[in-house]
């Protein structure tokens, strides 16, 4: 075989691992020495891709508004790469906590976040990190996209010291700064994200509070009772419901009178998004912090979503649901794929370099779940530990009078 046969037939039988930095190509730690030949066709500079493209996007329902965020979209290559890497892992861990549930190393309640991957990411790419965010227990995705690590997140999910939540937190209550959790009482957070927007109003730093809920919560009198007290107020208040369609295994239209749930604020202005478009859900957000930073007042959002998973891993979710309806929107609506799509088709990234990513993401998870299982699990002496912050310690009764426990702060 020629030199040139030789470097054809390796090109197309072989998978090429390579990584392309400052129009030099980089040899990446998974690549061999027989790809080389495959190397030479694929390799590609950062200056072949396109650095940005323009994009239409599906236009938001409004209510209450006279005008909607923008349908013509720029996202930069950077960007992209960046939301696809974040999906993709938060896509993977999900999974992993799936395997980890199953293998009955996670114990207790775990709600999964994967097929809603776009509105946590569409969000936090529309405010800042200074901003302020708080959601039910459906809180994997957000806090990571808030700060956390894959290897806290996994460690609290298997009630490990190094957990997030140094163990004592589990799926439900996940915490970082400027992240006030994982909530496990339906609706309850809202309240609570109102007064964090109180806060930010009171100390006038132009900063806003996010707060997320789900259709299942919608109904909740606590949530109407805050909209009315943000509005009064005019608090730089987003209140979003990611609608994945079923309040554990009911369907909002046997739920709900009206599933228009970006018109419930009534008074308050409201935006109905595609929650399955990153680009959708980060103009969307964008649209509604520039009017909370204006002081005009709280805005309410509705993030069209799905999950995949049934409600937590206690429900299959197909007892209310059909098989071919998720893969239905698996393959049509799939927020990774819809982003990779696009990336693809306006040469913004080629497909080595994406699984380039997915292999590194993939290693990331499994090196976190590695240490979530050998990670030691908190001390009995540490239980009642951080019940107050910078106050001095005290004993804590246990599960009977003679038993005290002590809490250091």
């Amino acid at each position: 075989m020629s030199g040139l046969s030789q470097v054809l037939h390796y090109s197309l039988s072989l998978k090429p691992l390579t990584v392309y930095q400052n129009k030099k190509l980089k040899i990446s730690p998974f690549f061999s020495p027989r790809q080389g030949a495959a190397a030479v066709v694929s390799a590609r500079t950062y200056a072949d891709f396109t650095t940005q493209a323009t994009f239409e996007i599906k236009k938001c329902d409004i209510h209450k508004l006279d005008e909607a965020p923008a349908t013509q979209v720029v996202m930069t290559r950077d960007e992209g790469l960046k939301y696809y890497r974040v999906m993709q892992t938060i896509r993977r861990m999900e999974l992993k906590a799936d395997q980890l549930y199953k293998q009955k190393i996670i114990r207790g309640f775990c709600h999964l976040y994967d097929g809603q991957e776009a509105c946590a990411v569409g969000i936090e790419a529309g405010i800042n990190l200074t901003d302020h965010l708080i959601t039910a227990y459906r809180a994997h995705g957000y806090t990571y996209t808030r700060g956390g690590t894959v290897k806290e997140i996994m460690a609290e999910l298997t009630g490990r010291r190094g957990g997030i939540a140094k163990g004592k937190g589990g799926s439900m209550h996940m915490y970082t700064k400027n992240f006030y959790g994982g909530n496990g009482i339906v609706g309850a957070q809202v309240p609570l994200g109102a007064g964090v927007a109180l806060a930010c109003q009171y100390q006038g730093n132009n900063e806003l509070s996010v707060s997320l809920y789900g259709d299942g919560a919608a109904n909740q009198g606590q949530i109407f009772e805050t909209y009315n007290m943000a509005a009064l107020w005019k608090l730089p208040a987003i209140f979003i419901c990611e609608n994945n369609r079923y309040g554990m295994g009911t369907s909002v239209e046997r739920s709900a009178a009206s599933t228009d749930y970006y018109k419930r604020g009534d008074y308050i202005p409201g935006l109905r998004v595609d929650g399955m478009d990153v680009l959708c859900v980060r103009e969307a957000t964008k649209f509604a912090a520039d009017h909370c930073r204006s002081g005009k007042g709280p805005m309410l959002m509705e993030l069209q979503t799905y999950r995949y998973h049934g409600h937590s891993m206690s429900d299959p979710g197909v007892s209310y649901r059909t098989r071919e309806e998720i893969q239905e929107v698996r393959g049509k609506s799939d927020p990774i794929s819809l982003l990779k799509d696009r990336m693809l088709s306006n040469n913004m990234a080629s497909v080595e370099e994406l699984k380039e990513i997915d292999v590194s993401v993939r290693k990331e998870i499994e090196d976190a779940a590695q240490f979530a299982t050998t990670d030691p699990e908190p001390p009995l002496e540490e239980l009642c530990n951080h019940i107050f912050y910078n106050d001095a310690d005290l004993e804590v009764r246990g599960t009977n009078p003679w038993t005290t426990l002590k809490s250091v702060s």
